[in-house]
């Protein structure tokens, strides 16, 4: 028997079929081959048509499939992850009104601060553990304030996930993970914020009927199964934004256990006891596992401009492999000799309060700097903004025991991880796995047996390592004078 996962990101769509019985690897594939397209309209704009979301889903579950050769009968459940923070609304028919305002789309800072200014400091981190800032609640707002005839169609908002659970079941549900994602989560009240949809003048009927994770969540119907090749009846038993997804994957799930992530935007996301947030550069979201009981959050604190740099890098430096890239850094010495990237050209920032700080190249000197050079101090600029990060995130009291990271480009590169682990003074252990093999092993967790769930992923994943270096001298005095030059930046925004 099989379990199917999906994690619906910004770039592609991926799924995964595992064993149910040991969660091991079938099949993981992404559709499509090459990266989604996102939609900037305006500076700081980015959408998604949902549609095409489902469309890729649809192929990706046939390719698997199909390529795997096991019996689709076969699949029992489903687990969804998906982009965090982005708003889909929909109308009575379930279509789609409007494109996706995804995660990385800035036009609602203002709205956000604003909430936060007049609601008050102490209301929103008490009750939210968070300021409103730029999450789906204010994207929402925007809808409102300038699209009326698209907001008056309005039935339901949800989350990218929660809209693929639609389209398979035909039913508008969401979780407190996803309305902690939006900023919509009272856990003081245990319930939707619906106060701060009177303060936005959103009519809380919008709020889709709340479900469980690790229960059944709706099954797919007839017409999704003819469209996606699901077996109809199948439930969908678990789903969570990427972030908290991608902690399960990694077997973090208790205080003191850190996932970090870099993909385009890069993540630490550290799994702690409730509390009042404290900064509102650090994020608090309900974790996969939160109960009353034992209420687990994750204190996320977020990088946007992470691997977006390296691969703008490659894509306009001659469509280098990561590998050429790498082994050309390290040919370079600890700091780059003197040049410094500050990698943030990828909308605003959280850990600056939502300033758009941009990308800079700073120092190259024409006569003896080249390619390799920008390489490097590509890669350290990334693993600085990590530092900077968790620096960020101690100030917020998170506990640090162990961190764990997928094996993706950034974590990859010896330079990226040996700098991030010497810096921050923490072993990162590294495991081969992906947000869809997670939300599909996910499925299994209707058992509650979360020890069973962690042996499986130390025994099928872990690759290696990184210990931090003995000579800190040399990484600490780059990452001060990357910091030196960010502040100064940072002054004139």
């Amino acid at each position: 028997m099989y379990y199917i996962g999906y994690d619906i990101g910004s770039s592609s769509v991926k799924a995964a079929l595992v064993e149910a019985e040991t969660g091991k690897k079938v099949i993981v594939l992404n559709e499509p081959q090459n990266e989604m397209e996102i939609l900037s309209l305006h500076a700081d704009w980015a959408e998604q048509d949902p549609e095409i979301w489902w469309q890729h889903i649809c192929t990706a579950t046939k390719r698997a499939i199909s390529e795997s050769g096991i019996d689709a009968s076969k699949i029992q459940g489903i687990g969804i992850s998906y982009q965090m923070h982005g708003l889909v609304i929909v109308d009575k028919d379930g279509n789609a009104l409007r494109n996706s305002i995804i995660w990385c789309d800035s036009r609602a800072v203002e709205i956000g601060n604003k909430a936060f200014a007049e609601i008050g400091e102490e209301k929103c981190m008490s009750h939210l553990l968070n300021s409103p800032g730029n999450f789906t609640a204010s994207k929402l707002k925007w809808v409102k304030e300038n699209e009326p005839e698209v907001y008056n169609k309005i039935d339901k908002y949800m989350l990218p996930g929660d809209y693929i659970a639609l389209k398979l079941t035909g039913e508008v549900t969401t979780t407190k993970n996803g309305l902690s994602e939006g900023m919509l989560w009272d856990y003081k009240e245990n319930k939707a914020a619906g106060w701060l949809l009177d303060y936005y003048g959103i009519d809380p009927s919008l709020t889709p009927r709340i479900v469980e994770n690790f229960t059944s969540q709706g099954v797919v119907t007839e017409k999704a199964s003819a469209e996606s090749g699901l077996p109809a009846g199948i439930p969908i038993v678990y789903r969570a934004g990427d972030q908290p997804n991608n902690a399960l994957s990694l077997n973090v799930l208790n205080p003191g256990e850190v996932a970090a992530t870099g993909g385009t935007s890069g993540v630490f996301y550290a799994v702690s006891e409730i509390s009042s947030g404290k900064s509102t550069r650090v994020n608090n979201f309900v974790h996969v596992n939160y109960e009353l009981e034992t209420p687990r959050v994750g204190r996320l604190l977020n990088i946007n401009g992470a691997g977006i740099q390296y691969r703008w890098l490659r894509n306009n430096m001659g469509n280098e492999s990561y590998e050429s890239m790498n082994e050309k850094a390290s040919r370079v010495e600890i700091g780059s000799e003197g040049v410094v990237v500050i990698p943030f050209g990828n909308g605003a920032e959280r850990m600056f309060n939502n300033k758009t700080i941009g990308t800079h190249f700073l120092n190259l000197n024409l006569n003896i700097h080249n390619n390799a050079h920008l390489f490097r101090a590509s890669l350290e600029g990334i693993a600085f903004s990590f530092v900077y990060g968790m620096e960020c995130l101690k100030e917020d009291n998170a506990t640090i025991n162990v961190i764990r990271a997928g094996n993706d480009n950034l974590f990859r590169s010896e330079i990226f991880s040996h700098t991030v682990a010497t810096l921050i003074g923490h072993e990162i252990e590294i495991y081969n796995t992906t947000g869809a093999v997670g939300a599909a092993r996910a499925v299994g967790l209707k058992d509650g047996d979360y020890d069973k769930f962690g042996s499986n992923i130390t025994a099928n994943d872990h690759v290696m390592t990184f210990f931090p270096l003995k000579d800190k001298g040399p990484y600490e005095k780059a990452y001060q004078k990357w910091k030196q030059d960010l502040e100064l930046i940072l002054t004139h925004k």
